[in-house]
């Protein structure tokens, strides 16, 4: 579906993509009057995104009207609660995607929000994958397996399940009751090509891969299976208990010991999943517990009227706000990312958006799915054990939660304060690494709210300085990586790899390295406050190096603790592609290719030297006198290098 791009006007303005070929423009925010612009805005669906003075995204919404929904954050009369109000105190200009309905704007809204994670919007904090149990009835042979995705490929899918460990045990159970395949092997083409496998030996398995049982009749097996994961366990439950009877009645007590365990297995499997309906359908039953910032919202799975899990989910919410807004939100994102969406979502209130919610679920799933608020009877019991199960949840878990915001946000707010900054969100760290000399590599690490941000960690490959030059080496990264952020920012490339710049520059080191880092920045004419992490003679950190001078800090404090942190994780980083380079073969020495010099003498004369230069200048004399060398290999190296 195509769709058309309508921003308001700039003299200069540039062109990229988005997803799903959605086309943005972004403008330069040097003459962006907003109160002009409101004007301008069209009364079509779209999707708005506001920007704040660092021209970060900090909210993305959709509307029916752009024109009425943009010009109601502007209009002081309206009561707009207290996240609003805040958000609307940072926003320095706005843009906007037209869409041909609301429809299609719920979706790039979704996409946005997942891409960018503003600020202002209620954000889902967990990211979480559920296992389903996959039988590949796509093959001739079927095999039974834990798969992660749920994908159109005409096999058939159990799930999703809370527990990973559930599901290898079920697999694991359904192996020994139905004697069904385990191994990747194409059948029926490579029949008889391989010896069967322990699986066979150990009677879980009737060897398809031999020719030993026939497609028919293995299709039996299946249905059974099938049968079983359906919920169906009375025909095995009967069947087990009979051959556990009769191997006792003829003294086979070894057998009949086998057959009561996998009797109690499956006993076990059924007493997990409680039934809840008679209905058999597949719903979700969602409640919400909120404090002040943080909200949890509790989800039940029920899956052919069975009770087969339950999670929790963290959300960060602004003040005041109402249990339907987070459940809004939190369906938005979180059923954008699953694969399995159930015909019936139970809710414990009203969402706004129902009517279009549920078009874009059904859309997504490809049947009908309806939002329901039960008011009576066992349906709203169960909504109710949902939000006490959410209240004990964020009850239990608010004390961690506030350590857990002392270690990351609050650490950073410590940092900003020691440093008299206003605030600090983005911080990048430097560090250089190399093998005396050879091969040195930089690293850039990234955090972001006091959390590691390992998808914009960069590592570089020294190029243009040779030996030991710690400055030199970390004047490249700087700037490479400046110039690259700078030129990406000129062609308007939100989503590059260098686009965004930190709130603060670590540099691992102090006063030495604090000042190339800052005449880099002064050539590029950029201003971002820099700072050092100085260490004591022992390696550990001991202070930060700031406009002159160390500033000491608390060793008992989370600053000091998240700086360690990320001290240590950009020295990782670095050592670790230096590693890489090493275990591939890419360091080399020239010594190496020198009569006489092994690992031993080359290591001696680059501890003695420091760089291959002054080797280079060194006498037959001076060279003789290193460790380990005599005067054949003295020679031999002043010869190497000043061979005409």
């Amino acid at each position: 579906m195509g769709r058309m791009l309508e921003q308001a006007s700039c003299p200069l303005f540039f062109l990229f993509f988005l997803r799903e070929d959605s086309i943005i423009v972004s403008m330069e925010n040097n003459n962006f009057d907003i109160q002009e612009e409101l004007k301008k805005l069209p009364g079509r669906p779209g999707v708005y995104i506001m920007h704040d003075e660092k021209d970060n995204i900090i909210y993305v919404g959709k509307a029916i009207s752009l024109k009425n929904r943009v010009r109601q954050y502007f209009q002081s009369s309206r009561n707009k609660g207290v996240k609003i109000e805040q958000m609307v105190t940072h926003i320095r200009r706005f843009e906007y995607i037209v869409t041909d309905s609301e429809l299609e704007a719920l979706v790039l809204e979704c996409n946005l929000i997942k891409e960018h994670r503003p600020k202002y919007n209620t954000m889902l904090m967990d990211d979480k994958t559920y296992p389903f149990i996959k039988v590949t009835t796509n093959e001739p042979f079927p095999r039974v397996i834990l798969s992660r995705k749920m994908l159109k490929d005409k096999a058939k899918y159990f799930g999703p399940y809370t527990s990973a460990q559930a599901v290898r045990d079920t697999i694991d159970l359904i192996h020994k009751l139905y004697h069904v395949r385990s191994c990747n092997r194409n059948l029926p083409r490579d029949t008889g090509k391989e010896r069967p496998c322990l699986n066979y030996h150990i009677k879980q398995c009737d060897a398809p891969c031999q020719g030993y049982i026939s497609q028919e009749e293995y299709g039996k097996s299946i249905n059974e299976v099938i049968r079983f994961l359906n919920g169906h366990y009375d025909s095995i439950l009967s069947e087990l208990e009979k051959k556990m009877n009769e191997a006792s009645e003829a003294l086979e007590f070894e057998r009949a010991i086998e057959y009561r365990e996998l009797l109690n297995s499956v006993k076990k499997v059924a007493q997990k999943q409680k039934i809840t309906d008679s209905s058999g359908e597949d719903r979700d039953v969602l409640a919400v517990a909120s404090g002040e910032e943080d909200a949890v919202v509790q989800v039940f799975f029920i899956r052919g009227g069975r009770l087969i899990g339950r999670d929790h989910f963290y959300l960060r919410i602004s003040k005041g706000e109402s249990k339907g807004s987070i459940l809004d939100s939190f369906i938005k994102q979180y059923y954008a990312g699953t694969p399995y969406i159930p015909g019936e979502l139970m809710l414990q209130e009203d969402v706004e958006e129902r009517e279009l919610l549920e078009t874009w679920l059904t859309a997504k799933r490809g049947q009908k799915v309806t939002l329901r608020i039960p008011k009576k009877g066992t349906k709203e019991k169960l909504v109710e054990l949902a939000a006490e199960n959410a209240r004990l949840v964020l009850t239990k878990d608010k004390e961690r939660l506030k350590r857990e915001e002392g270690r990351t946000i609050g650490a950073v707010k410590e940092i900003a304060s020691l440093l008299g900054l206003d605030e600090i969100t983005r911080m990048e760290a430097y560090d250089i690494s190399n093998t005396n000399g050879f091969e040195s590599v930089g690293s850039m690490v990234v955090y972001e709210r006091g959390r590691p941000k390992r998808n914009d960690y960069r590592k570089f490959k020294i190029k243009g300085i040779k030996g030991a030059d710690d400055y030199g080496s970390m004047r490249e990264v700087l700037t490479r990586r400046f110039t690259h952020g700078l030129k990406e920012r000129r062609e308007n490339k939100e989503l590059g790899k260098f686009t965004v710049f930190p709130d603060l520059i670590l540099m691992d080191g102090g006063k030495g390295q604090v000042n190339v880092a800052l005449q880099v920045l002064d050539e590029l004419h950029l201003r971002i406050p820099v700072c050092g992490m100085v260490k004591d003679d022992h390696h550990r950190t001991r202070g930060l190096y700031y406009q002159n001078e160390e500033i000491p800090i608390d060793r008992s404090s989370e600053a000091f603790r998240l700086i360690t942190r990320i001290q240590d994780e950009a020295h990782r980083f670095a050592i670790e592609y230096h590693r890489q380079l090493r275990g591939k073969g890419q360091v080399h020495s020239i010594l190496d290719d020198i009569d006489g010099i092994g690992p031993a003498r080359r290591k001696a004369l680059m501890r003695q030297f420091q760089s291959l230069e002054k080797i280079r200048e060194a006498t037959v004399e001076q060279l003789r006198e290193v460790d380990g060398m005599n005067e054949k290999a003295a020679r031999s190296v002043y010869e190497f290098f000043h061979k005409q």
